[in-house]
């Protein structure tokens, strides 16, 4: 007897727990409840135990949460539909910031609703790669030369209007998410390459007239940030110094003096991994990076298992995005890469990067379990 899809969605979910009839993969949503209750305990203690701070990231945390539970009940292929909807608006207002965009710190990054302000580059670290994807979902991969090129037309438009805001760190991340997926759909080396080389050639250019002062400075800082030690250089230093002075054990929970005397700058965003080592040391460090690469793992892992082009793709952009903003965070906070404002995934006091996250782990979980319903 034929069964038609509701009633074997039904029957599927009367047999299966209730994290399955939520959409939800129960490992990635363990380590993400881990990573956030880590978060909290650490902002708790960088903001002095203050807790209207904690009160207003667990309300955060609730907020982003939901939606991302109301994004995993997507299938996958009402997603594929939207995505060029949602890209093309995403773009529309990444042109009306640098139209009618709200200034604030000398940049234009943020469109005044009247009742919100909202940052649409937030839109395209989602958008980008999954409208790339859907460029690619009905070809066999790698897809045409032809293809490949309008894929990196996107992401050369989506990170030039961005980095003219300006906000070089958010275009570069923003642009490797789109990348990740052009990768992924088998991008040839020789493309990669040329890309390095003409990306080598055009430095100069970039550095003597697209450059900020203060971007410039962030360079130099990070290649000597002792030739400014009370300026410039200070955050970098006692970044660093917070880091070492943890040794294997820690100084227990609470016990960051770098955060709680104000050495350090955005301790409870930015430079959260600082106090986390500081209080935990290399035991809690390597217990958070396990943590992340357990998380990074799964979301490949639920990549790897996608039935058709456009999950797989955009499932294996948003894990490696996730690896990005890690690497990058810790690489800046320890002194190895150049200060670019980026919060800790899931550690860092809430904000608009944790609603892009969490919706982003929806999605991975919406391929994942919609996935095993129909093979079902």
């Amino acid at each position: 007897m034929k069964i038609d899809l509701p009633a074997r969605e039904k029957v599927y979910r009367k047999n299966s727990g209730i994290l399955v009839s939520l959409h939800l993969d129960g490992w990635l949503l363990f380590g993400i409840f881990l990573l956030i209750i880590t978060g909290s305990l650490i902002v708790f203690s960088a903001s002095g135990a203050d807790q209207e701070v904690l009160s207003r990231h667990l309300v955060r945390v609730g907020f982003a949460f939901v939606l991302m539970l109301f994004f995993a009940q997507i299938p996958p292929n009402i997603l594929k539909i939207y995505t060029p909807w949602v890209f093309g608006i995403g773009t529309i207002m990444l042109i009306s910031v640098l139209l009618f965009g709200d200034i604030g710190k000398g940049a234009k990054r943020w469109l005044d609703l009247g009742f919100f302000r909202f940052q649409p580059s937030e839109v395209m670290k989602l958008a980008l790669p999954m409208m790339i994807a859907w460029l690619f979902a009905h070809d066999s991969l790698p897809p045409p030369n032809k293809k490949m090129l309008i894929g990196l037309s996107l992401v050369g438009l989506i990170a030039g209007l961005i980095i003219v805001q300006p906000d070089l760190g958010t275009s570069i991340l923003i642009a490797m998410s789109g990348l990740f997926v052009l990768f992924f759909a088998g991008l040839s080396w020789r493309w990669i390459l040329s890309a390095i080389g003409l990306v080598a050639a055009s430095l100069p250019i970039v550095w003597n007239f697209y450059m900020y002062d203060y971007q410039k400075q962030r360079i130099l800082t990070f290649l000597d940030p002792e030739s400014d030690p009370l300026g410039t250089g200070y955050h970098i230093i006692q970044s660093k110094i917070a880091i070492g002075s943890g040794g294997l054990e820690g100084k227990g929970f609470m016990g960051s003096t770098q955060a709680h005397l104000e050495f350090l700058p955005e301790s409870t965003t930015d430079f959260i991994f600082s106090v986390l080592a500081e209080e935990f040391g290399l035991i809690g460090v390597t217990s958070l990076l396990l943590l992340y690469l357990f998380v990074i793992g799964r979301g490949l892992y639920i990549a790897s298992q996608a039935q058709e082009n456009f999950a797989r793709l955009t499932a294996a952009s948003l894990v490696m995005t996730l690896f990005v903003y890690v690497f990058v965070n810790i690489g800046m906070v320890s002194g190895l890469l150049p200060v670019v404002g980026l919060p800790l995934p899931l550690l860092s006091y809430g904000g608009s990067s944790l609603v892009t996250l969490m919706v982003s782990f929806g999605i991975l979980m919406s391929i994942h379990t919609h996935k095993k319903l129909l093979t079902s």
